[in-house]
Formats: structure tokens, C-alpha cells, sequence
């Protein structure tokens, strides 16, 4: 993206050009951390042309009265309430006297900075319910922000800042939503702020696909991931991972394919059985990491959505990430739950695992790496490899780890951090992503056997991967 597109302003400068700005007109409801965003319009001045009031429900029980119950005070939840109330109070109290010359909005923020002892989740929930034009139908962005600063006032400053980009992308960027994306961290860094999650909605925003702009935040450096659901809806991490165990396959998905069920549905069978736990209450994630999607050079957002709606045909919940080494990827969900991890994979990856070149960076190399990686209870089911010529089959028993790192795999397999899968289905063990990939793209027929049935269909009538459905009943004549 071409940074030269939008001027940089100063956050002041945002505040100010949005107060003098005769169109936006609206609330500020902020519950916890101070006005901070809104003490930002007072201070450049001409705030009484934008502010129609600002407020602080910050007793659980006053903000209980207004906006109704929940049952966390930092939450989504919450959020829309305020955003809801608030904006609806605007409209009826000031839509009938200005409605032809006004925009109405309501910012409102939820967070929990950090408190005196140092020991909570510093986070927060911010978002602007909003008219782009006058008499327009509403638009809705509401964001999730960590924040990573160590002391509390400047936790507060960076809220404020967000907060001001919030509003001025809203008001002056809506046109171009990724535009307004990469404006959210103006006048800040990605060490002091993440933006972990991110849903456009309403009528300015009824093209965005909400799927592309959580790929955006983990490919700007907003978030180092982001997740989304079956039906496209975006998820905020720790809602969907708090107190609950883990399961991740990694994979490319290009397409899903019986094996990618079968090795995720194995996996799950064998972690509910040691955990003892109701296999309910596993979360399992599909995760695609940002150096698969940029295997060719760059992002084909086309290539992407293919991918993520056959895993949404699958009923799966997407994370992508920018935590291709596996020790990053378990700090980064041991960050959002205590609960014991899982990750399946097959051979081919294990024998990667173990690849000393990927652990350059560290001064303590593989050593290191792994030292992090378990020690959090987290576990490796590993699917078999079937060889297609001799018809072997490799697991973690027969494999052979190089030179001295196989004493240190042996370690791991006897203390039961690396797990063979036996409960795995034998007739689907010929299929490769990779050979599916090939199949469809020479229209060769076969390709449907290798994968669900509704995928199959899913893949046809899309035309994803390079399908041609005239060039494939003609091969089949």
C-alpha cells in the first residue's frame, strides 16, 4: 500500500480538523481508563461543534441502569450497549432539529487499563456507531485493543490516541476501509498497541468482508493474529479461547481435504479422551500463517477467501498467523487460556520441527525453541505418512531425527510431549493437498473423491483452485 495516499496528521490535528468539521455531531461514553478520547477533542479547542455530551458510567451498577446488564464489565458486550444507547439517544433528541445538516455518532470504549498491582489483562473494546452522511443509515467499526505499555498513564495516552484514529478513519477514510485500517496506529507503534480484532458493518461498510480486513491487521503488524468463524464473523481471541483447551492444525488448505478432517478429527478423539474432558469444550482452530499465503511473492486475496470458504464449508474456525515457528505460536494461546494446547501435524512437519536452521535467531537455538515450546502443557499429535511406492508407513516410532537432535526427539516422545495418532483412517492416507491442487487444475475427475463431499461442491460451483467446470465435462466425454 502506497503511504503516501493520506496525509499524516498529528493527533491534534485529527481532533481539531474533526471539531471544526460542521457535519459530526455526537457522545463519548468511556467506561474506565478516563475521558481519554474525549479530552483530546476539549483540548484542541472548538469541541462544543462536535461534543453533544461525554460521559463516564464507571460504577458497574450505574452503567448496569443504563446500558443493561452483561456479565463482564470489558466486553463486546458492553460495548454495543453503549454504542446503541447512546447513539439511539442522539437521534431522538436531535435528529427532528438538525437532521438535514447533521451525522450523527456515539464513540464509546470499555477498558480495563493496568492496575496497581500489575497483575490484570490490560485490554479494551472501543467502537463509533455513526452516520457518514446526514439522513444516512448507520455504520458500525468497533475494534479490540491490547495495551502493551508497562505504566498506566501511558496505557491511557495510547487509548486516546486510538481512539481519535478511530473516529477521524470513521468520519474522513470510510471510503477505503484498509486506508482507515493502517491509520489506526498513527502517532503510535506496535510495541505500545495491538489491534487483535476488527468488524465493519452497516450500510457505508456492505461490501467489506470482514475476513479480509482480520488478514490486513495480521499483515500490517496490528495484531500477530487474527480469527475468524465459520460464518465469516470475526473473533476476539481471548472470548473464544478463555479457559478453554486448544487444538491446532496448521495446514495450507488449498483445498481442505479429507486427510486435513480426518487428522484434525483424530486428534480431537485422542486429546478429550486424556484430558478427560468434555470434547465440547475444545476449541479447535485451522491456522493458515502469513508465510503460506505469501508463498508466491505476495497475497492473492482471491487464493485466500477459496481457502477460507471451504473451511468455513468444513465448519471450521480460521487463525491466521504470523507465528511460523511453533514456540510463538504456543506463547501466543498459552497468552489467552491456561488450559492444556494441542497441535496435530503429520511427519513431514515433525521432521521440520526439528530443523535447526529455523532457529537461527535464538542464542540458544533448538535448545531454546523447544524449551518454550513445552514448557507449557502443550502436546504434538503427529498423523502417519504412508509411502506410496513401498507402502510403509512412518510414524514416530520408525522415524529418524538428524545427527544428535534424535536423543533430544526420543526425550520428548517418552515423556508423551510428542504423540502417535492411531486412531487415524487407512483409506485416506494416499492424499496430498498438493496432488488434489493438480488434479483439478488438469480436470481430473479424481480430485472429488479426496475430499469432503460439500467441499467438492463448494469447489465446483465457485470455480475455486483453478476449476473449469465446460473443460471438465468435456474430458469426462
Amino acid at each position: 500500500m502506497d503511504n503516501d495516499e493520506r496525509p499524516k496528521l498529528s493527533t491534534n490535528q485529527k481532533a481539531l480538523k474533526i471539531n471544526l468539521d460542521p457535519l459530526f455531531y455526537g457522545t463519548f461514553a468511556e467506561i474506565g481508563a478516563g475521558q481519554e478520547v474525549a479530552r483530546w477533542f476539549f483540548k484542541v479547542g472548538g469541541a462544543a461543534g462536535t461534543i453533544s455530551k461525554s460521559m463516564s458510567a464507571y460504577d458497574m451498577a450505574v452503567s448496569d441502569a443504563i446500558y443493561g446488564r452483561c456479565k463482564r464489565y470489558v466486553s463486546r458486550e458492553r460495548l454495543q450497549g453503549m454504542l446503541d444507547y447512546e447513539h439511539g439517544l442522539n437521534l431522538e433528541r436531535l435528529q427532528s432539529a438538525r437532521r438535514d445538516s447533521t451525522a450523527f455518532f456515539a464513540f464509546a470504549n470499555t477498558v480495563s487499563a493496568r492496575n496497581y498491582r500489575g497483575t490484570n489483562e490490560c485490554h479494551g473494546w472501543m467502537g463509533v456507531k455513526y452516520q457518514a452522511h446526514p439522513r444516512d443509515d448507520n455504520s458500525q467499526i468497533i475494534i479490540h485493543v491490547r495495551m502493551l505499555d508497562r505504566e498506566n498513564d501511558l496505557q491511557q495516552e495510547a487509548l486516546g490516541i486510538v481512539g481519535v484514529n478511530l473516529l477521524y478513519g470513521a468520519f474522513f477514510l470510510h471510503y477505503k476501509p484498509e486506508l482507515m485500517l493502517e491509520s489506526l496506529l498513527d502517532n503510535l507503534s506496535t510495541q505500545r498497541i495491538e489491534i487483535d480484532m476488527i468488524e465493519f458493518s452497516g450500510i457505508e461498510f456492505r461490501h467489506v468482508d470482514n475476513r479480509v480486513m482480520s488478514l490486513k491487521l495480521v499483515q500490517l503488524g496490528l495484531s500477530g493474529a487474527a480469527m475468524f468463524g465459520p460464518s465469516g464473523e470475526v473473533l476476539q481471541p481471548s472470548e473464544v479461547l478463555r479457559k478453554r483447551p486448544v487444538l491446532v492444525e496448521r495446514g495450507s488448505f488449498r483445498p481442505v481435504t479429507k486427510v486435513n478432517i480426518d487428522m484434525i478429527k483424530s486428534a480431537r478423539e485422542r486429546f478429550s479422551s486424556e484430558l478427560g474432558a468434555d470434547a465440547g469444550l475444545i476449541v479447535e482452530l485451522m491456522e493458515i500463517t502469513m508465510r503460506n499465503l505469501l508463498a508466491e511473492g505476495k497475497i492473492d486475496l482471491t487464493d485466500f477467501l477459496a481457502r477460507a470458504d471451504v473451511l468455513a464449508a468444513a465448519g471450521k474456525t480460521v487463525l491466521i498467523s504470523d507465528y511460523f515457528e511453533y514456540y510463538r505460536l504456543g506463547a501466543y494461546l498459552a497468552r489467552y487460556t491456561s488450559e492444556p494446547i494441542a497441535v496435530t501435524m503429520g511427519i513431514a512437519s515433525l521432521q521440520d520441527l526439528f530443523k535447526e536452521q529455523y532457529y537461527a535467531s535464538l542464542e540458544g537455538g533448538i535448545l531454546e525453541a523447544f524449551g518454550r515450546l513445552f514448557t507449557r502443557d502443550l502436546r504434538i499429535y503427529v498423523y502417519p505418512l504412508r509411502d506410496q511406492a513401498t507402502g510403509q508407513l512412518s510414524t514416530v516410532e520408525n522415524i529418524k531425527m538428524p545427527g544428535d537432535l534424535h536423543s533430544l526427539y526420543c526425550h520428548l516422545v517418552d515423556r508423551g510431549r510428542i504423540k502417535q495418532l492411531d486412531n487415524f483412517d487407512e483409506s485416506v492416507l494416499h492424499i496430498f493437498s498438493r496432488d488434489v491442487l493438480r488434479r483439478i487444475k488438469d480436470n481430473d475427475a479424481s480430485w472429488e473423491t479426496m475430499v469432503p463431499p460439500e467441499i467438492a461442491e463448494m469447489i465446483k460451483h465457485r470455480q475455486y483452485f483453478g476449476y473449469r467446470e465446460g473443460e471438465m465435462a468435456d474430458a469426462a466425454r
